[in-house]
C-alpha cells in the first residue's frame, strides 16, 4: 500500500493528498501526530528507531509518530500507530498542535502540523522490531538534560517536539 499525507494549509484544513516519500522530498506541509505515554511515576515512554528505519534509524524519541490517513480522526490515528508501533493502546489526549520543519541529511525534510497527544500506560510495551529497536522510560527532567548532553542521540522532530511539550508541561 502507497502510504499518503494529508496535505493542509496553516489553519489544519486539507488541501491535497500526496506519496509520503514525494512530500518529503519537496518539503511539503502536511499532517502529522505525535504521542507520549506516560506513567503513573510521570515518566515518558521512550522509543529507540528501528535501524531499517529509511531516516533517523536507531535514534530515540517519542512514544510514537505518523501521520493521519484522510479520513481518520488525530486520536483514531494515534491509537492505530501506538498498536502498530508499540503492540498497545490506551486513551488519548490532544495537548496541542503546532507546525515545524525539520531537514534531514538525506535530502527529506519534515514540515508538519503536528497534534501532540498524551496517554497512560503502565506495562511494557509488546515492541514490533521493524519499526522499534528498544524503549525505555524516563522523566521529562532527564530527558532535558540528556538531550543537553548528547543531542545527536536523539530525532530532530523529537527535539522540537519535546521543547514544546515541556513547556506546556511546565
Amino acid at each position: 500500500m502507497i502510504e499518503q499525507v494529508i496535505l493542509v494549509n496553516e489553519n489544519d484544513e486539507q488541501v491535497g493528498l500526496m506519496e509520503k516519500i514525494e512530500a518529503h522530498e519537496k518539503a511539503l506541509l502536511h499532517r502529522a501526530f505525535s504521542v507520549f505515554v506516560v506513567n503513573d511515576k510521570n515518566e515518558i515512554m521512550l522509543q529507540q528507531r528501528a535501524l531499517g528505519k529509511y531516516h533517523s534509524p536507531g535514534l530515540w524519541t517519542n512514544t510514537c509518530c505518523s501521520h493521519q490517513r484522510e479520513g481518520e480522526t488525530n486520536i483514531q490515528a494515534g491509537k492505530r500507530r501506538l498498536m502498530e508501533e508499540m503492540g498497545f493502546v490506551t486513551e488519548l489526549e490532544e495537548l496541542f498542535h503546532f507546525i515545524y520543519i525539520a531537514p534531514f541529511d538525506n535530502g527529506l525534510t519534515e514540515h508538519e502540523l503536528d497534534h501532540v497527544m498524551i496517554g497512560n500506560y503502565n506495562g511494557a510495551p509488546n515492541i514490533n522490531p521493524d519499526e522499534v529497536a528498544s524503549y525505555k522510560w524516563m522523566t521529562a527532567q532527564d530527558i532535558k538534560e540528556d538531550i543537553e548532553r548528547q543531542p545527536e542521540i536523539y530525532t530532530e522532530w523529537f527535539k522540537i517536539i519535546f521543547e514544546k511539550y515541556y513547556s506546556h508541561i511546565s
